[in-house]
């Protein structure tokens, strides 16, 4: 099987450099290499000539569009490999990484998609947590990620994180990512539709902790800054979580979902009863949160309905 990587990128060429040494130290060799790059990132183009020193299949792509989407569907439509393997600018992948990824393709043909671990650090601080639901859809809608503190064996999930993932080329060969999703950077969410896609049509999504990057969070030039409020970039996430589920959930897990979504909610896009649990500590915050979550619920439904 030929295997390509594909590594969006967007000012950040130090981090850049991190993670292609890493790709240049795998046991099971990169065929071919797409690192997609915007035409305005004068920092990355600069820097590309020092990539030479990895000796990798390097193929650069260039992108005009704002968004990690554009960057993902570029780099996609000139895939060359069997497997298509994932990963961010600010990661390391173990070297490891692809061998692993290739041996559940190998073993199983129904597997679609496999994803793994990604191993935070703030500075030189590991997030520590254990999870064993991991990558995971509720009945009611709820995604459970995880992804990052996952333990056990590999098994079957719903959704794989962007930073860790790969897939059979013969099963996303006529798939995109949505370009309905909101945002001018990260684009919070955007692989929900995707993987979600995938499950719909029969193919296995594998979650294996053992299929490991390091993953050092990097500044975002964009409306999510990650850790600071931005009713922007949260409206943008629930649009996104929003459209993706209305587009493969059922009828009846669609209104269950919606219901589920403004009664409650989660941390990260409240809900009413979030909204109140949270205002105690957060004052006016939660208050601004619930309905920049509502607004972005709203325009979700609007997307997904006209389209």
């Amino acid at each position: 099987m030929l295997i390509t990587v594909l590594v969006p990128t967007y000012r950040r060429p130090q981090d850049l450099l991190r993670c292609l040494e890493a790709l240049s130290r795998q046991t099971r060799p990169v065929d071919q290499l797409v690192v997609t790059v915007r035409n305005d990132d004068t920092e990355t183009w600069k820097a590309l000539p020092t990539l030479a020193q990895f000796n990798l299949p390097l193929q650069t792509v260039e992108v005009s569009t704002n968004g990690v989407i554009a960057a993902m569907n570029a780099g996609l439509s000139v895939v060359k490999g069997d497997i298509l393997a994932i990963t961010d600018d600010d990661s390391a992948p173990h070297p490891d990484w692809l061998e692993r990824i290739e041996q559940h393709f190998l073993a199983d043909a129904q597997v679609g998609g496999v994803g793994g671990k990604d191993f935070v650090y703030h500075g030189d601080t590991l997030e520590d947590g254990a999870a064993t639901i991991v990558g995971k859809l509720s009945w009611f809608g709820r995604a459970i990620g995880n992804h990052h503190i996952g333990t056990g064996e590999a098994r079957e999930v719903d959704i794989l994180k962007g930073v860790n993932m790969s897939f059979r080329s013969a099963a996303i060969k006529d798939l995109k990512f949505d370009q309905r999703m909101r945002g001018t950077g990260a684009q919070v969410h955007y692989e929900f539709a995707f993987c979600l896609s995938l499950k719909k049509r029969g193919w296995k999504l594998i979650y294996d902790p053992n299929i490991a990057v390091n993953h050092y969070p990097a500044q975002r030039f964009d409306e999510d800054q990650r850790k600071a409020f931005n009713a922007i970039a949260v409206a943008n996430a629930a649009h996104n979580e929003t459209i993706s589920l209305l587009e493969n959930l059922s009828p009846v897990r669609r209104i269950i979902f919606l219901l589920w979504s403004l009664a409650i909610g989660t941390r990260q896009s409240f809900g009413l009863v979030q909204c109140l649990r949270f205002f105690p500590k957060e004052g006016s915050l939660a208050f601004r949160k619930w309905l920049a979550t509502l607004q972005g619920r709203w325009q979700g439904f609007q997307t997904w309905q006209s389209s």
